[in-house]
């Protein structure tokens, strides 16, 4: 990860890479499809609900993080480039209560064979302050986790519902 604090043209980019045990297809249909995505996305406790998903340039996702709490965040944005099954381009925004978003930033995932399964290289580019960097940094690991377990289960054959 690229450190915000020293980072001498102030960028702020948070770089997470994985590797699971899935084949790139699987791995990015977990990002592209609706009821693959709500399995997993969001940190732990908290339940993903999609309202628009659609993977493709120009279009648009959205989607409603629901905490513990039963507190809604809700994030949105547009697909900027889709090309299956190795790279997902599309901008992140949170909707605030105002009505407005907070500043948008740009998520780049590329997904490449390894080793049988797949490295998945996340970055999420274009926070305005190092909070947001690391609030995000720690929401995506423990998405990615729970990806991880949501893959498992999909590469056995098991329906994960």
């Amino acid at each position: 990860m690229t450190n915000p604090e020293t980072d001498p043209d102030h960028t702020r980019d948070l770089v997470i890479v994985r590797r699971f045990d899935a084949p790139c297809d699987l791995v990015f249909r977990a990002w592209t499809d609706p009821e693959a995505m709500a399995q997993w996305c969001g940190p732990h406790g908290f339940k993903a609900v999609g309202d628009r998903l659609e993977a493709w340039p120009g279009g648009r996702h959205r989607a409603c993080l629901i905490a513990p709490d039963g507190e809604e965040h809700w994030v949105g944005g547009k697909y900027l480039e889709v090309e299956p099954p190795h790279r997902l381009v599309f901008t992140h925004a949170w909707e605030r209560g105002t009505g407005e978003t907070s500043p948008e930033t740009i998520v780049t995932i590329t997904f490449r064979e390894s080793d049988g399964g797949t490295e998945m290289t996340f970055r999420q580019s274009g926070f305005e302050s190092a909070s947001s960097l690391e609030g995000h940094e720690a929401g995506w690991s423990q998405s990615f986790e729970r990806l991880s377990l949501f893959l498992r289960t999909e590469s056995k054959g098991t329906n994960h519902a």
